[in-house]
């Protein structure tokens, strides 16, 4: 919702219609409304609530954690009037503070544990709670997400909302049929693309688009680390704790329904370092329907959590959880696996673990195969988690892995696409997610743009949403940049101040970051430094962008411990550049045509009236704490 329209969408406002007769038909997901009997009495009449919403948007994005954030905020971006639609009253999903889970993605590829970390608007988001939230308070980053949502022009918002059902014409889905708890409101929303990024995928599963769940055998795809025949088992959800040392001893006793932890029966991998930020192998699975059984997984989990914690409490075997005492406990379990929707391709392990280059890839992972324990806690003597493989590199997501075979105008982005169960258990973290969401958010716009769906932009346009994606500040690996219409590609010079590494001409040369050991920066020695483009015959210019450094190889996502070590940071990265101004040479002389003193992203952009210029200037002032500025990108714009 925008700022604007708080307190006036029609999606959040109830009005009274004078009872004229009797609908026995208008029947909706509230009852029977014509047996409403309100008396209003501002008004002295009795009438019934008018409850129902049509809306109508280019691109609807129905889930709200971080691979829905990004595909609303891309294809509101790039031109689609897009509606965004969560469960919650709040956003984030995994990530939110209802579940606290650490927004991880490539964020320890060995041998040394470093960082690959995801660009685009998934780092736009951590910066943004770096900048605004050094406190490291999980409700406070609910509601920066919130901001940077509403924020968006194009962009409208709805909480407390679920898609229910998709109506359909044929293989196209053109209504999602929503229920909003809160206002008891009906909402219809018409829209050209759907993109699921909900998890569970309700809408696309009332649409028809295929899916399965359960574990692969070896067979069907040739995965080593798949059972060895097919069974119904899915990753479990998880309830997290935390406490606080109060300094003195706090006594706890177990609720009556508390199931006890046998540690006997358990593996030794079940361990208790961190107690205090809570478990994540206090978790349940199945082998059937688990999203049917949800309630009754919740109720199991809140059983073992507290029978868990009075063991840690009470067991005399946990050193220092004597003065602990729980502050915090999780209630809505966050999931990990639950429908898997059926694309033009589907992502396996071997594609994963051989590194299997895509002509289409649009995104990119690097957590470890991380299988968790069939059973979960329910399966005490196997490990909590089997790590099957741990990569040294990235490996590539491709775009017909996100979007429905069989459904025209139904795309996803999350756990939900297109994938083994194996595949899931490394693609599934929220960071490698948002390289998913912005991919298809931008997909998704470009089909309204050309009236078309997702897998003709699969086969005939994948260069276009690859350039726009790597614009917008996206990294896919071995897919350098060569957008024609990027005058700094045909400066006849490009120099730089004294430099510490790097060469001026990797700023054009398509990687906006060192990747697998090579260099792609510039950096300058001491600030200030400039950088300079020159062109023998002048062009029409009215738009700089730049990437600067923010340290990719560095972790900067909030964390429970807020963890600062040589692959963790808990501040805003000192390498981004605060201060810089753009000059233009126009007619021989220099003219300013843009400066930022406050900048807080990677991707910077200078926006003009055009000009005709033989010269761009890049005066780089102040960074964050570092002593030289580093670079990865300069391209310039006619418009």
């Amino acid at each position: 919702m925008k700022r604007r329209d708080v307190f006036k969408n029609g999606a959040v406002a109830a009005s009274i219609i004078p009872i004229v007769g009797c609908a026995s038909d208008d029947a909706g997901l509230a009852g029977e409304r014509a047996s409403d009997n309100w008396l209003q009495l501002s008004k002295g009449e009795r009438g019934l609530p008018d409850r129902k919403e049509t809306v109508h948007y280019d691109v609807a994005v129905l889930g709200g954690g971080i691979a829905g954030i990004c595909a609303a905020v891309s294809a509101a971006r790039n031109g689609a009037k897009t509606v965004l639609v969560q469960d919650r009253p709040v956003l984030g999903g995994n990530a939110s503070s209802e579940m606290r889970v650490h927004l991880n993605g490539v964020t320890h590829l060995r041998p040394d544990n470093k960082a690959e970390r995801e660009t685009g608007i998934i780092e736009e988001l951590l910066l943004h709670n770096r900048f605004n939230n050094k406190q490291e308070s999980w409700p406070v980053w609910d509601h920066l997400l919130y901001d940077f949502v509403i924020s968006e022009p194009n962009l409208e918002l709805m909480l407390n909302t679920q898609a229910t059902e998709a109506v359909m014409n044929g293989n196209t889905i053109v209504v999602a049929k929503c229920w909003q708890l809160t206002t008891e409101t009906e909402i219809t929303i018409k829209a050209k693309q759907f993109i699921d990024c909900s998890g569970d995928g309700l809408l696309a599963a009332t649409a028809g688009a295929f899916y399965r769940t359960g574990r692969e055998g070896k067979k069907e795809f040739g995965e080593k680390y798949a059972p060895d025949e097919p069974d119904g088992w899915q990753m479990g959800a998880t309830l997290l704790m935390h406490s606080e040392d109060m300094g003195e001893p706090m006594p706890f006793t177990a609720p009556s329904w508390a199931i006890p932890y046998d540690a006997e029966k358990s593996n030794p991998k079940r361990k208790f370092n961190g107690f205090h930020n809570g478990l994540w192998w206090m978790e349940v699975g199945s082998d059937g329907d688990i999203i049917a059984e949800q309630e009754i997984i919740r109720d199991k989990l809140m059983a073992y959590s507290y029978g868990v914690w009075d063991y840690i409490k009470n067991s005399g075997q946990i050193p220092g959880a004597e003065n602990h005492a729980l502050t915090w406990v999780q209630s809505l379990p966050g999931k990990r696996e639950s429908r898997r929707f059926i694309g033009d391709y589907i992502l396996k392990e071997g594609d994963l673990l051989n590194h299997k280059h895509f002509e289409d890839a649009v995104g990119y992972g690097g957590w470890s195969l991380d299988e968790h324990c069939w059973g979960g806690i329910e399966n005490l003597e196997d490990p909590p988690s089997y790590f099957h493989y741990h990569f040294h590199k990235v490996y590539e997501i491709p775009y017909r892995s996100l979007y429905s075979k069989n459904i025209a105008n139904l795309s996803f982005a999350g756990r939900n696409i297109s994938q083994t169960h194996i595949a899931l258990s490394s693609s599934r973290l929220m960071a490698t997610c948002a390289t998913m969401g912005l991919a298809v958010g931008t997909g998704a716009a470009m089909c309204v743009q050309r009236k078309c769906n997702p897998r003709d932009i699969a086969t005939h346009h994948i260069n276009e949403l690859q350039e726009q994606l790597l614009r917008d500040d996206a990294f896919i690996p071995h897919r350098p940049a060569h957008d024609p219409k990027d005058l700094a590609r045909k400066a006849d010079l490009i120099a730089a101040s004294a430099t510490v590494s790097g060469d001026p001409k990797l700023l054009t040369d398509g990687v906006s970051r060192d990747f697998e050991g090579v260099e792609h920066g510039w950096e300058s020695h001491g600030l200030p430094a400039e950088v300079i483009m020159e062109w023998e015959e002048p062009v029409k210019l009215s738009k700089v962008e730049i990437k600067c450094d923010t340290n990719v190889k560095r972790n900067i996502m909030m964390r429970k411990d807020s963890k600062v070590s040589f692959n963790f940071w808990n501040d805003v990265p000192t390498e981004l550049l605060k201060s810089l101004d753009v000059e233009a040479r126009i007619n021989g002389k220099w003219v300013k045509v843009g400066s930022n003193d406050d900048n807080r992203r990677r991707l910077i952009k200078f926006d003009f009236d055009q000009v005709r210029a033989s010269g761009v200037r890049i005066n780089l002032k102040e960074t964050y704490g570092a002593k030289n500025a580093k670079l990865f990108e300069v391209r310039c714009y006619a418009s």
